[in-house]
């Protein structure tokens, strides 16, 4: 039997500066042994979202911050660890290479093994960290900037079954928090106002019911909140702030609708080809959402589904997560050297179109 595995995992693909230690048992589920996450929400307050330059700078400055304190919590040093994994990819880039090239220089540096992982793997494994699912099973990834179902088949084997074709859910909740004066980040704002708001009094659309297949759109559901908040301002010189709940309620019961019908239709699609054990998982910032959570939960129920959702802390960007993707590759003889490259755009379904079209950069999703 082979012996346990520690692991350094860094994360730094967004404005979540992250480092995490985790054992992988053999016979057992993986153990965290710390995790680390320095947020950036302070440096980016004033900006109304994410400033790729200062989320840059902050990963730069804090990564070794964060390493540190990871091996303290762990009670480790560098000698104890026995590979270290890395997001490579996607992410805001200047974010991205400085993971990169601190994972690169603590490789070289100790002559560890250097794996790097696609973010969005992260969250997609999580549920086997979390609650050891065995594949194949089907995921809702949404988060800030993605939005996809994925037949989970292995650490390196994702089938999309469908995803949004512009905004993702959670880049839509930010976007109705500035229209709305809320502060970022935007998706714990707009959940906290709704809790007092009436979601019937208004009625918001459900994009892309209409149509077959589990492609969402969420970009014109913030454009019809615009034009109510809008109308109500005209009308009444101004909003109150049960208007601002209201509009914050009717929104997100449209996102859940439509996140419940489309994972309805994906988990059909899966049930196709499953076994007699179905499993939902869902991950990513927006899994933190508890309306929208509850009604995948309904969902999955409705069809004899087990539902498995991480503990908030994962939900949301951490390390602990690309520690265990890396693990997984790691036991594939998945191996990276100095020649690893940051990368802005990574689909995890390598062979399905590209949903957001490609550039120069490659495919977007």
């Amino acid at each position: 039997m082979p012996p346990p595995l520690t692991i350094l995992g860094l994360e730094s693909s967004c404005d979540d500066t992250a480092a995490a230690l985790l054992r992988m048992e053999p016979d057992g589920p993986a153990q965290i042994l710390s995790s680390v996450v320095l947020g950036q929400t302070a440096l980016h307050a004033g900006f109304g979202g994410v400033v790729p330059e200062i989320a840059a700078r902050a990963h730069a400055e804090k990564l070794d911050t964060c390493v540190r304190e990871a091996l303290m919590r762990a009670g480790m040093t560098l000698a104890d660890v026995e590979a270290v994994a890395v997001t490579a990819g996607p992410g805001l880039i200047g974010g991205v290479i400085a993971g990169v090239m601190c994972a690169k220089g603590i490789a070289a540096g100790t002559g560890l093994p250097l794996v790097g992982v696609n973010h969005l793997a992260g969250h997609a494994l999580t549920p086997r960290l979390t609650d050891q699912v065995a594949y194949p099973y089907l995921m809702l990834l949404v988060s800030g900037g993605h939005c996809q179902f994925l037949i989970v088949r292995g650490a390196d084997d994702f089938t999309r079954l469908g995803g949004t074709i512009d905004d993702a859910p959670g880049e839509a909740f930010d976007k109705v928090a500035r229209l709305l004066g809320l502060p970022q980040p935007g998706g714990p704002m707009v959940e906290r106002e709704a809790l007092s708001g009436d979601e019937a009094r208004f009625r918001f659309p459900r994009p892309l019911l209409d149509r077959p297949g589990c492609d969402m759109s969420f970009s014109g559901l913030k454009t019809a909140l615009l034009r109510a908040r809008d109308t109500i301002v005209a009308e009444n010189s101004g909003l109150t702030r049960q208007d601002r709940a209201d509009l914050c309620a009717g929104f997100q019961a449209s996102v859940r609708d439509v996140l419940a019908e489309k994972t309805r239709r994906a988990l059909a699609a899966y049930l196709d080809d499953t076994p007699a054990q179905p499993v939902l998982a869902v991950a990513g910032g927006v899994a933190a959402n508890a309306t929208i959570r509850l009604g995948l939960e309904t969902v999955a129920s409705e069809i004899g589904a087990r539902f498995v959702a991480p503990p908030l802390a994962l939900c949301t960007d951490n390390a602990a997560m690309i520690a265990y993707a890396g693990g997984e590759l790691l036991a594939l003889g998945r191996r990276d050297d100095m020649t690893l490259v940051a990368r802005p755009r990574w689909p995890l379904d390598q062979t399905s179109p590209a949903m957001l079209g490609s550039g120069r950069k490659g495919a977007k999703a």
